[in-house]
């Protein structure tokens, strides 16, 4: 990136660019920023979706309308390609963006378009914004927005879900998904290999958008052979959290008040309201070792009858959950 000289009004809207969108002001307060310094009538954030391989407008501001398909003509364009390998913006109407201008940008009016692709500081690719101008932009506007792009390409992160970090313990790993079965990335929390090797995950994630339940708490044996505890919350993903979705995180563990694992599966059974027949079908036991596992189980848990081991049960997260 060339390097350019920024006087002390550029440097404090480029300040309240990031604390905008750091602090949840949005891409209108970070554009209204931005404005200061570089003069245009309307913007338009356009969103990557990892998922889909697809882009999809999310943003806008001065245009009357969005056409539905303008994001996904604009990345058939040379200059589309051309900036995915510069990181630079694209001016229009320019050699090669004359059809896409005359379409899409002069019949608002605009005479000058400027389009640049949005990475984050890491590398990865989110999206796109498009400016427009009725005049001409200033030499400076293409190394300011340049300059501005990483924080404004949060914007664009559609792998991002909405969920208070505080929810969740620490030691989790997590992810999330959507209810297409759809994964997507915790932000601070990384994926441990129990769950991006477990294909159960994704149905799991379906059921528990589908129960309304605002959260779940269990034991799971996992493909390594270790238990682990389990979280389920509700969460929106994508664009604003726009989508339904549920977070699985999950952290290794030993099995609370030294149950052993045949007697997680008895007390899971308990809490579904089994009875000790029923368990003993279930569980290919004999109604004499349901009933001793059971014994041990209201000795360990200090419960005295079935409804209070099944309350102390489902609030401590004591029951198996399987994929």
């Amino acid at each position: 990136m060339a390097e350019i000289t920024l006087n002390v009004r550029q440097l404090q809207a480029f300040a309240e660019v990031g604390y905008e969108v750091a602090g949840g002001g949005g891409a209108h307060a970070a554009m209204a920023a931005l404005r200061r310094v570089v003069p245009l009538d309307a913007y338009e954030f356009v969103a990557f979706d990892p998922a889909t391989g697809r882009h999809h407008s999310v943003v806008s501001d001065g245009h009357h309308r969005i056409d539905g398909d303008a994001a996904e003509e604009y990345t058939g364009l040379d200059a589309y390609r051309r900036a995915m390998t510069t990181r630079a913006p694209v001016s229009m109407p320019e050699p090669g963006t004359e059809r896409y201008f005359r379409r899409h940008l002069a019949p608002y009016g605009w005479t000058a378009g400027l389009t640049t692709p949005l990475f984050l500081s890491g590398g990865r690719y989110t999206g796109l914004l498009h400016l427009a101008s009725r005049g001409a932009f200033p030499e400076l506007a293409e190394p300011l927005v340049t300059a501005v792009a990483p924080m404004l390409a949060h914007v664009t992160d559609l792998t991002r879900c909405v969920i208070d970090p505080v929810g969740l313990p620490p030691g989790f790993s997590a992810v999330t998904f959507d209810r297409l079965g759809t994964r997507r990335d915790v932000p601070g929390f990384t994926a441990s290999p129990a769950l991006t090797g477990e294909p159960g995950l994704a149905a799991l994630a379906r059921a528990f958008i589908d129960a309304r339940e605002l959260n779940r708490h269990g034991l799971w044996l996992g493909r390594d052979g270790r238990w682990h505890e389990l979280r389920l919350l509700r969460a929106g993903v994508g664009f604003q959290g726009s989508i339904q979705g549920a977070v699985v995180a999950e952290r290794p563990c030993a099995l609370p008040y030294e149950l052993t694992g045949r007697e997680v599966d008895v007390l899971t059974r308990v809490a579904a309201g089994d009875s000790n027949p029923q368990i003993a079908a279930a569980l290919v036991l004999s109604v004499r070792t349901v009933t001793t596992h059971l014994e041990h189980i209201f000795t360990k848990l200090g419960c005295d009858s079935r409804t209070r081991l099944t309350t102390k049960a489902l609030a401590e997260g004591l029951c198996r959950l399987d994929l």
